[in-house]
Protein backbone atom coordinates (compact mmCIF):
# COMPACT_ATOMS: atom_id res chain seq x y z
CA UNK A 1 0.00 0.00 0.00
CA UNK A 2 1.53 3.34 -1.10
CA UNK A 3 2.33 5.86 1.88
CA UNK A 4 0.26 8.99 2.18
CA UNK A 5 2.89 11.29 2.10
CA UNK A 6 1.08 15.19 3.36
CA UNK A 7 0.32 15.99 6.39
CA UNK A 8 -3.24 15.58 7.88
CA UNK A 9 -5.09 18.15 9.53
CA UNK A 10 -4.11 19.03 12.89
CA UNK A 11 -6.85 18.59 15.43
CA UNK A 12 -7.91 21.05 18.07
CA UNK A 13 -7.51 18.57 20.42
CA UNK A 14 -4.48 18.22 23.10
CA UNK A 15 -1.93 16.03 22.35
CA UNK A 16 -0.57 13.94 25.59
CA UNK A 17 3.19 13.52 26.32
CA UNK A 18 4.34 11.25 28.77
CA UNK A 19 7.57 10.95 29.79
CA UNK A 20 7.55 15.67 29.12
CA UNK A 21 10.72 16.00 31.64
CA UNK A 22 12.17 13.53 29.98
CA UNK A 23 15.39 14.17 27.33
CA UNK A 24 12.99 13.30 23.78
CA UNK A 25 9.57 14.29 25.62
CA UNK A 26 11.20 17.65 26.04
CA UNK A 27 12.39 18.51 23.03
CA UNK A 28 9.14 17.02 21.51
CA UNK A 29 7.12 19.23 23.61
CA UNK A 30 9.17 22.08 22.61
CA UNK A 31 8.51 21.03 18.59
CA UNK A 32 4.65 20.80 19.07
CA UNK A 33 4.56 24.09 20.81
CA UNK A 34 6.58 25.50 18.27
CA UNK A 35 3.63 24.57 15.63
CA UNK A 36 0.80 26.10 18.24
CA UNK A 37 -0.14 22.59 19.46
CA UNK A 38 -1.74 22.41 22.68
CA UNK A 39 0.40 19.72 24.76
CA UNK A 40 -0.40 18.26 28.06
CA UNK A 41 3.02 16.85 29.52
CA UNK A 42 2.59 14.25 32.00
CA UNK A 43 5.95 13.18 34.43
CA UNK A 44 6.77 11.42 37.39
CA UNK A 45 9.81 13.30 37.84
CA UNK A 46 11.56 9.96 39.59
CA UNK A 47 15.00 9.99 40.40
CA UNK A 48 17.00 7.41 38.37
CA UNK A 49 18.98 10.85 36.89
CA UNK A 50 19.39 14.33 37.97
CA UNK A 51 16.21 15.53 38.67
CA UNK A 52 16.95 19.24 38.79
CA UNK A 53 17.85 18.43 34.67
CA UNK A 54 14.48 17.44 34.88
CA UNK A 55 13.36 20.23 35.88
CA UNK A 56 15.24 23.32 34.31
CA UNK A 57 13.66 21.46 31.05
CA UNK A 58 10.00 21.05 32.56
CA UNK A 59 10.46 25.25 33.57
CA UNK A 60 10.97 26.16 29.66
CA UNK A 61 8.17 24.34 29.00
CA UNK A 62 5.88 26.00 31.87
CA UNK A 63 6.40 29.30 29.92
CA UNK A 64 4.66 28.50 27.17
CA UNK A 65 0.65 29.19 27.42
CA UNK A 66 -0.19 26.26 25.42
CA UNK A 67 1.76 23.49 27.92
CA UNK A 68 0.22 22.01 31.30
CA UNK A 69 2.09 19.96 32.85
CA UNK A 70 0.17 16.85 35.07
CA UNK A 71 2.45 15.40 37.74
CA UNK A 72 1.51 12.03 37.76
CA UNK A 73 3.22 8.87 38.03
CA UNK A 74 2.08 6.14 34.96
CA UNK A 75 1.14 3.56 37.50
CA UNK A 76 -1.34 5.61 39.14
CA UNK A 77 -4.36 3.76 37.64
CA UNK A 78 -7.14 6.31 38.85
CA UNK A 79 -5.32 9.64 38.02
CA UNK A 80 -4.02 8.52 34.51
CA UNK A 81 -7.77 7.24 33.65
CA UNK A 82 -9.04 10.34 35.28
CA UNK A 83 -6.63 12.65 33.05
CA UNK A 84 -7.50 11.04 29.37
CA UNK A 85 -11.59 11.38 30.51
CA UNK A 86 -10.97 15.31 31.11
CA UNK A 87 -8.21 15.65 28.99
CA UNK A 88 -9.25 13.54 25.79
CA UNK A 89 -6.56 13.94 23.61
CA UNK A 90 -6.42 13.74 19.95
CA UNK A 91 -2.73 11.78 20.33
CA UNK A 92 -0.62 10.60 22.93
CA UNK A 93 2.72 9.87 22.67
CA UNK A 94 4.47 7.55 25.16
CA UNK A 95 7.77 8.38 25.87
CA UNK A 96 7.91 7.70 29.62
CA UNK A 97 9.96 4.38 30.95
CA UNK A 98 11.95 3.13 32.90
CA UNK A 99 15.10 3.51 30.77
CA UNK A 100 18.81 1.86 30.71
CA UNK A 101 19.70 -1.72 30.16
CA UNK A 102 22.18 -1.93 32.61
CA UNK A 103 19.83 -0.74 35.70
CA UNK A 104 17.72 -3.84 34.53
CA UNK A 105 20.40 -5.79 36.12
CA UNK A 106 20.24 -4.97 39.83
CA UNK A 107 16.36 -2.86 39.62
CA UNK A 108 14.36 -5.51 37.31
CA UNK A 109 10.88 -4.75 39.22
CA UNK A 110 10.95 -0.73 38.07
CA UNK A 111 10.83 -2.73 34.39
CA UNK A 112 7.92 -4.42 35.11
CA UNK A 113 5.76 -1.69 37.41
CA UNK A 114 6.83 1.32 34.98
CA UNK A 115 7.00 -0.49 31.40
CA UNK A 116 4.51 -2.81 31.52
CA UNK A 117 1.44 -2.10 33.93
CA UNK A 118 2.00 1.81 33.16
CA UNK A 119 1.89 1.46 29.38
CA UNK A 120 -1.44 -0.93 30.23
CA UNK A 121 -3.15 1.91 31.74
CA UNK A 122 -2.08 4.21 29.05
CA UNK A 123 -3.70 1.71 26.69
CA UNK A 124 -6.55 1.24 28.25
CA UNK A 125 -7.08 5.25 28.65
CA UNK A 126 -6.93 5.49 24.98
CA UNK A 127 -9.19 2.92 24.63
CA UNK A 128 -11.85 4.42 26.80
CA UNK A 129 -11.14 8.33 25.76
CA UNK A 130 -11.16 6.71 21.61
CA UNK A 131 -7.62 8.52 20.97
CA UNK A 132 -6.91 9.02 17.32
CA UNK A 133 -3.32 7.65 17.28
CA UNK A 134 -0.92 6.72 19.98
CA UNK A 135 2.58 6.49 19.63
CA UNK A 136 5.33 5.17 21.37
CA UNK A 137 9.02 4.31 22.48
CA UNK A 138 10.11 1.29 21.61
CA UNK A 139 14.42 0.96 21.43
CA UNK A 140 16.79 -0.72 19.24
CA UNK A 141 17.62 -3.37 22.27
CA UNK A 142 14.63 -5.39 21.21
CA UNK A 143 16.67 -6.78 18.30
CA UNK A 144 19.52 -8.86 21.20
CA UNK A 145 21.07 -11.31 19.92
CA UNK A 146 20.70 -10.63 16.51
CA UNK A 147 23.72 -10.15 13.83
CA UNK A 148 21.90 -9.79 10.55
CA UNK A 149 22.47 -5.92 9.86
CA UNK A 150 21.04 -3.94 8.98
CA UNK A 151 18.23 -4.37 11.85
CA UNK A 152 14.80 -4.73 9.88
CA UNK A 153 11.27 -4.13 11.69
CA UNK A 154 10.39 -7.26 9.24
CA UNK A 155 12.75 -9.32 10.79
CA UNK A 156 11.87 -11.41 14.05
CA UNK A 157 13.01 -9.65 17.00
CA UNK A 158 12.67 -12.62 19.46
CA UNK A 159 15.59 -12.74 21.54
CA UNK A 160 16.16 -9.41 23.95
CA UNK A 161 19.57 -9.68 26.18
CA UNK A 162 18.31 -7.47 28.99
CA UNK A 163 14.41 -6.94 30.61
CA UNK A 164 14.61 -3.38 29.36
CA UNK A 165 14.80 -5.04 25.89
CA UNK A 166 12.24 -7.64 26.93
CA UNK A 167 9.90 -4.86 28.23
CA UNK A 168 10.15 -2.79 25.34
CA UNK A 169 9.13 -6.28 23.22
CA UNK A 170 5.99 -6.41 25.45
CA UNK A 171 4.84 -3.21 24.83
CA UNK A 172 4.69 -3.85 20.72
CA UNK A 173 3.01 -7.13 21.35
CA UNK A 174 0.54 -5.55 24.22
CA UNK A 175 -0.47 -2.60 22.06
CA UNK A 176 -0.97 -4.96 18.68
CA UNK A 177 -3.48 -6.58 20.97
CA UNK A 178 -5.45 -3.47 21.49
CA UNK A 179 -5.33 -2.44 17.83
CA UNK A 180 -6.88 -6.03 17.00
CA UNK A 181 -9.51 -5.69 19.62
CA UNK A 182 -10.36 -2.36 20.07
CA UNK A 183 -8.99 -0.44 16.63
CA UNK A 184 -6.68 1.40 18.40
CA UNK A 185 -4.26 3.08 15.62
CA UNK A 186 -0.43 1.95 17.19
CA UNK A 187 3.07 3.01 16.02
CA UNK A 188 6.13 1.52 17.68
CA UNK A 189 9.15 3.37 17.77
CA UNK A 190 12.60 1.55 18.20
CA UNK A 191 14.90 4.36 18.96
CA UNK A 192 18.67 3.93 18.37
CA UNK A 193 20.89 5.30 20.51
CA UNK A 194 19.48 9.11 20.97
CA UNK A 195 21.91 11.88 21.93
CA UNK A 196 22.11 15.78 21.73
CA UNK A 197 21.55 19.24 23.76
CA UNK A 198 19.70 18.07 27.22
CA UNK A 199 20.34 14.44 27.09
CA UNK A 200 20.29 11.38 29.74
CA UNK A 201 23.34 11.73 32.06
CA UNK A 202 23.57 7.83 32.03
CA UNK A 203 24.25 8.00 28.57
CA UNK A 204 27.71 7.31 27.26
CA UNK A 205 28.02 11.06 25.58
CA UNK A 206 26.96 12.85 28.88
CA UNK A 207 29.54 10.06 31.12
CA UNK A 208 32.62 10.88 29.11
CA UNK A 209 32.22 14.93 28.24
CA UNK A 210 32.38 14.49 32.15
CA UNK A 211 35.03 12.64 32.95
CA UNK A 212 37.12 14.68 30.29
CA UNK A 213 36.67 17.95 31.04
CA UNK A 214 37.32 16.72 34.90
CA UNK A 215 40.38 15.00 33.97
CA UNK A 216 39.47 11.52 34.58
CA UNK A 217 39.73 8.47 33.06
CA UNK A 218 37.04 6.91 31.06
CA UNK A 219 35.72 3.18 30.92
CA UNK A 220 35.36 1.76 27.29
CA UNK A 221 33.78 -1.00 27.00
CA UNK A 222 34.27 -3.98 24.05
CA UNK A 223 37.77 -2.11 24.40
CA UNK A 224 36.28 0.41 21.88
CA UNK A 225 35.07 -1.20 19.06
CA UNK A 226 31.58 -1.50 19.93
CA UNK A 227 29.16 0.06 17.35
CA UNK A 228 26.10 1.95 17.22
CA UNK A 229 23.44 3.95 15.08
CA UNK A 230 23.83 7.06 17.17
CA UNK A 231 21.44 9.43 16.18
CA UNK A 232 20.81 13.24 16.74
CA UNK A 233 17.61 14.48 19.02
CA UNK A 234 16.68 16.80 16.26
CA UNK A 235 16.09 14.03 13.91
CA UNK A 236 14.44 11.63 16.64
CA UNK A 237 12.05 14.54 16.89
CA UNK A 238 11.14 15.16 13.18
CA UNK A 239 10.84 11.18 13.15
CA UNK A 240 7.72 11.19 15.91
CA UNK A 241 5.92 14.85 14.58
CA UNK A 242 6.00 13.11 11.20
CA UNK A 243 4.26 9.77 12.38
CA UNK A 244 1.84 11.47 14.57
CA UNK A 245 0.69 13.10 11.56
CA UNK A 246 0.04 9.40 9.75
CA UNK A 247 -2.01 6.87 12.21
CA UNK A 248 -1.23 3.40 11.66
CA UNK A 249 -3.49 1.72 9.09
CA UNK A 250 -3.96 -2.20 8.55
CA UNK A 251 -1.51 -3.53 6.10
CA UNK A 252 -4.17 -5.34 3.13
CA UNK A 253 -0.88 -7.47 1.93
CA UNK A 254 -0.93 -8.66 5.21
CA UNK A 255 -1.19 -12.54 5.65
CA UNK A 256 -1.21 -14.84 9.28
CA UNK A 257 0.65 -17.72 6.11
CA UNK A 258 3.62 -15.45 6.18
CA UNK A 259 3.14 -13.46 8.89
CA UNK A 260 5.32 -9.36 8.76
CA UNK A 261 6.25 -8.43 12.41
CA UNK A 262 6.04 -4.66 11.90
CA UNK A 263 2.97 -4.55 10.13
CA UNK A 264 -0.73 -6.41 10.99
CA UNK A 265 -4.31 -6.65 9.30
CA UNK A 266 -5.03 -4.79 12.24
CA UNK A 267 -4.45 -0.67 12.34
CA UNK A 268 -0.49 -1.36 14.19
CA UNK A 269 3.02 -0.25 13.03
CA UNK A 270 6.55 -0.70 13.88
CA UNK A 271 9.46 2.07 12.49
CA UNK A 272 13.10 1.91 13.34
CA UNK A 273 14.16 5.55 14.13
CA UNK A 274 18.21 5.29 13.55
CA UNK A 275 20.95 7.21 11.83
CA UNK A 276 21.31 4.32 9.46
CA UNK A 277 25.20 5.00 9.78
CA UNK A 278 26.77 3.14 12.55
CA UNK A 279 29.73 4.88 14.16
CA UNK A 280 32.49 3.05 16.14
CA UNK A 281 32.38 3.77 19.57
CA UNK A 282 36.44 4.86 19.27
CA UNK A 283 35.29 7.05 16.69
CA UNK A 284 32.83 8.91 18.52
CA UNK A 285 35.45 9.60 21.37
CA UNK A 286 37.68 11.11 18.42
CA UNK A 287 35.39 13.76 17.55
CA UNK A 288 34.07 14.32 21.26
CA UNK A 289 38.11 15.11 22.12
CA UNK A 290 38.04 17.26 18.90
CA UNK A 291 35.13 19.02 20.15
CA UNK A 292 36.52 19.57 24.09
CA UNK A 293 39.62 20.16 22.84
CA UNK A 294 41.03 17.76 24.87
CA UNK A 295 42.14 14.32 24.95
CA UNK A 296 40.63 10.94 27.07
CA UNK A 297 42.42 8.78 29.26
CA UNK A 298 40.44 5.74 28.28
CA UNK A 299 40.19 2.56 30.65
CA UNK A 300 39.99 0.02 27.62
CA UNK A 301 37.27 -2.83 29.46
CA UNK A 302 35.05 -5.80 27.93
CA UNK A 303 31.51 -5.90 26.68
CA UNK A 304 28.98 -6.27 29.63
CA UNK A 305 26.07 -8.36 30.22
CA UNK A 306 22.88 -6.96 28.44
CA UNK A 307 25.11 -5.25 25.96
CA UNK A 308 24.87 -5.56 22.24
CA UNK A 309 28.66 -5.27 20.13
CA UNK A 310 26.57 -3.45 17.13
CA UNK A 311 23.31 -1.74 16.14
CA UNK A 312 22.47 -0.38 12.62
CA UNK A 313 18.61 0.70 11.64
CA UNK A 314 17.26 -0.22 8.37
CA UNK A 315 15.16 2.99 8.35
CA UNK A 316 13.32 2.10 4.79
CA UNK A 317 9.58 1.97 6.14
CA UNK A 318 10.10 5.25 8.44
CA UNK A 319 11.39 6.82 4.77
CA UNK A 320 8.08 5.13 3.05
CA UNK A 321 5.80 6.14 5.50
CA UNK A 322 6.55 9.35 6.21
CA UNK A 323 9.41 10.46 3.77
CA UNK A 324 11.98 11.24 6.33
CA UNK A 325 15.27 9.71 7.24
CA UNK A 326 17.63 10.86 10.10
CA UNK A 327 20.20 12.67 8.32
CA UNK A 328 22.38 14.85 11.28
CA UNK A 329 26.17 13.30 11.79
CA UNK A 330 28.00 13.05 14.65
CA UNK A 331 30.43 15.40 13.27
CA UNK A 332 27.63 17.86 13.49
CA UNK A 333 25.65 16.48 16.48
CA UNK A 334 28.31 15.95 18.86
CA UNK A 335 29.70 19.59 18.81
CA UNK A 336 26.20 21.26 19.77
CA UNK A 337 26.12 18.72 22.01
CA UNK A 338 29.06 20.25 23.72
CA UNK A 339 28.55 23.23 23.28
CA UNK A 340 25.22 22.95 25.14
CA UNK A 341 27.28 20.92 28.02
CA UNK A 342 29.59 24.03 28.59
CA UNK A 343 26.92 26.57 28.54
CA UNK A 344 24.43 24.68 30.81
CA UNK A 345 27.12 23.48 33.26
CA UNK A 346 29.14 26.30 33.09
CA UNK A 347 32.48 24.18 31.68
Amino acid sequence: MKPTLGYAVISSRPVLITGAAGFIGFHLCQRLLAEGRQVIGLDSMNEYYDVTLKQARLSRLKASPNFRFEHVDLTDRDRISALFHSAAPETVVNLAAQAGVRYSLTNPHAYAESNLNGFLNILEGCRHASVGHLVYASSSSIYGGSTRMPFCVHDPADHPLSLYAASKKANELMAHTYSHLFALPTTGLRFFTVYGPWGRPDMALFIFAKAILAGEPIDVFNHGNMQRDFTYIDDIVEGIARVMRHPATANPDWTSAAPDPATSSAPFRIHNVGGNSPVQLNRLIEVLEDALGRKANRNLMPIQPGDVPATFADVSSLQEATGFKPKIPIEIGVPRFVEWYREFYRV
